[in-house]
C-alpha cells in the first residue's frame, strides 16, 4: 500500500520506529507519554511502536517515575545488549579494533602497531593491513563471547577519500599511503569471516571522527561544525546538526604555501606538510633539532613539546619557533574551514592535535581570527574535543548505528525486495527481444 506521500506503509512504520529509537537511545529512559510530543506520534502510534520494539527484545523497561495526579510512568530505555557493533580505525601508528554494546560500553579491544621504520607505504601494506583487520575482529568477537550474527555491523574509519562501487563495496583511494583504488570491503567480505547479512562500513577517518564528536562530544547542540582530525596528517569533516553523516573534506591539503614544502602527497606547499606530526617532527630535525631515534610518532611529539615548553629549565628555542610557525598555519588553515563553511564550531581532535591543542589552542585562534572574515570569525567557537585520541573508533561504530536506525532496528535480512513495477518488466522483455 502507498500513501499520498507516495510512501509506503513499510516506510511510515520503518519511519515511526527510527523516531522512537533515536529519541529513546540519545535522550531516554523515557515513558511513553513522553515519547509522544518528542517524536510527533501520536499516543496510539507509541504504543504499537514501543509494543512491537519490546516484542523484539530491542526496548526494556527501566524502572519508573511518579506522574502528576496519576500511576507511576514506566520508563523505556533500548536495549544495550540487542546488539553489538564493531568499530576500526586504521590510524598512523596502529590498528585499533574494539567491540561496543547499543550503548557503546567497550566490550574488547585489539590493537595491532603498524612498523614505524622503512618507507611509509610499507607500514600501509594493503595485505597487512586487511590480516590485521581479519584478526582483530575475530579477536574481540572470540574475547567477549558474541556471536558474529549478532553485530549489526562493522564500521572501519581509513585515511583517504571512499568510493563506492555496486560491484566492490568500498574503494579507498588513500594516496598519502600509497592505496590506489584499493577495494577493502571485497577483501574483508571474501575472507568469510562474518555472515552475509553483517555488513561493513568503510568511511574517511575524520569523518567517522566528526559524526562521534557531533553525537556524543563536543558537537552536541550546536547546527554545524568543523571536525580536524591531526595525526600524522590532517583531516577534517564538514557535519551538521541532522541525524546524517557528515562531510570529509581534503583540508590537509590545501596549499598554504605556493612552491613550499613538498608534502606525502607528491603536492607543494599543503597544509600537512607543515602542521601534520610526521611533517613537523621533520621540520624540527631540519632546523637542527634532535627529535629521538628509534620511537613512534606520538613518543617524539611528546618530547618536541617537552622541549619546547619545560617544565623547569630553558626552552628548546628551534622546537618552539617550529611550533609557534605551525600554529600560524593552523591558523590560516582554520580560516578556509571559518570563510568556506561557516561552521559554528571548530573541533580539534586526533592524537597530535589534542597534545598540540592544549599547547597553543589560543594563539590558533587569535591567527584563524586575523586571516578570517571578521563576521564567520565573530561566530565561530574553537575548541577541543572531549571524546579523546580513541574517537575514531567510537565513530567508526557508529556508522552501522546509524543505519541501524534507519532502518528502524531491523537486521538486513528482514527489508524485503518491492517486486519492479509491470511496465519495467514489459519494457526490459522488450529490450532483450
Amino acid at each position: 500500500m502507498t500513501v499520498r506521500s507516495g510512501r509506503t506503509v513499510r516506510d511510515l512504520r520503518r519511519e515511526n520506529r527510527t523516531a522512537v529509537l533515536q529519541r529513546l537511545y540519545f535522550d531516554g529512559p523515557l515513558s511513553r507519554f513522553t515519547l509522544g510530543p518528542a517524536t510527533g506520534l501520536s499516543s496510539g502510534s507509541v504504543s504499537n511502536v514501543v509494543a512491537e520494539l519490546m516484542a523484539e527484545g530491542l526496548v526494556e523497561e527501566a524502572g519508573s517515575v511518579d506522574s502528576v495526579g496519576g500511576r507511576p510512568r514506566t520508563l523505556l530505555r533500548v536495549s544495550p545488549r540487542s546488539g553489538y557493533m564493531i568499530g576500526i580505525d586504521v590510524g598512523e601508528t596502529r590498528v585499533r579494533v574494539e567491540l561496543f554494546d547499543l550503548a557503546l560500553t567497550e566490550l574488547a579491544r585489539v590493537e595491532r602497531p603498524l612498523a614505524t621504520g622503512g618507507r611509509r607505504v610499507d607500514r600501509y601494506d594493503v595485505d597487512v593491513i586487511v590480516r590485521h583487520l581479519r584478526e582483530g575482529i575475530a579477536e574481540v568477537l572470540e574475547r567477549s563471547g558474541t556471536a558474529a550474527r549478532d553485530l549489526i555491523g562493522v564500521g572501519i574509519g581509513v585515511p583517504g577519500i571512499v568510493a563506492r562501487t555496486p560491484e566492490d563495496g568500498a574503494i579507498v583511494h588513500g594516496q598519502t599511503i600509497g592505496w590506489d583504488a584499493v577495494p577493502l570491503e571485497r577483501y574483508l567480505r571474501e575472507s568469510g569471516l562474518l555472515p552475509e547479512t553483517v555488513p561493513y562500513y568503510v568511511d574517511n577517518g575524520a569523518k567517522t571522527l566528526g559524526q562521534a564528536e557531533m553525537w556524543f562530544g563536543a558537537g552536541r547542540g550546536a547546527q554545524s561544525a568543523a571536525v580536524v582530525l591531526f595525526g600524522s596528517g590532517v583531516g577534517a569533516c564538514v557535519v551538521s546538526a541532522d541525524m546524517g553523516p557528515g562531510r570529509a573534506v581534503e583540508w590537509g591539503h590545501l596549499t598554504v604555501r605556493v612552491r613550499g614544502r613538498r608534502c606525502r602527497c607528491g603536492a607543494q606547499g599543503c597544509l600537512e606538510a607543515y602542521a601534520g606530526a610526521e611533517a613537523l617532527l621533520e621540520r624540527w630535525a631540519e632546523a637542527g633539532g634532535h627529535p629521538p631515534a628509534d620511537v613512534d610518532e606520538e613518543t617524539a611529539l611528546t618530547a618536541m613539546l617537552a622541549a619546547a615548553y619545560p617544565a623547569e629549565g630553558e626552552a628548546d628555542g628551534t622546537a618552539l619557533a617550529i611550533l609557534e610557525e605551525t600554529a600560524e598555519y593552523l591558523g590560516a588553515g582554520f580560516s578556509d574551514l571559518i570563510n568556506l563553511f561557516q561552521p559554528e564550531r571548530i573541533l580539534v581532535g586526533g592524537w597530535a592535535g589534542l597534545q598540540l591543542g592544549r599547547r597553543f589552542l589560543d594563539s590558533v585562534r587569535a591567527h584563524a581570527t586575523a586571516y578570517s572574515l571578521r563576521y564567520p570569525a565573530g561566530h565561530v567557537r574553537i575548541d577541543l574535543g572531549t571524546l579523546g585520541p580513541d574517537a575514531v573508533t567510537v565513530g567508526a561504530a557508529i556508522l552501522p548505528l546509524a543505519d541501524f536506525f534507519a532502518r528502524g532496528g531491523r537486521p538486513v535480512e528482514a527489508e524485503p525486495k518491492e517486486p519492479n513495477p509491470a511496465w519495467q518488466a514489459n519494457l526490459q522483455d522488450r529490450a532483450a527481444q
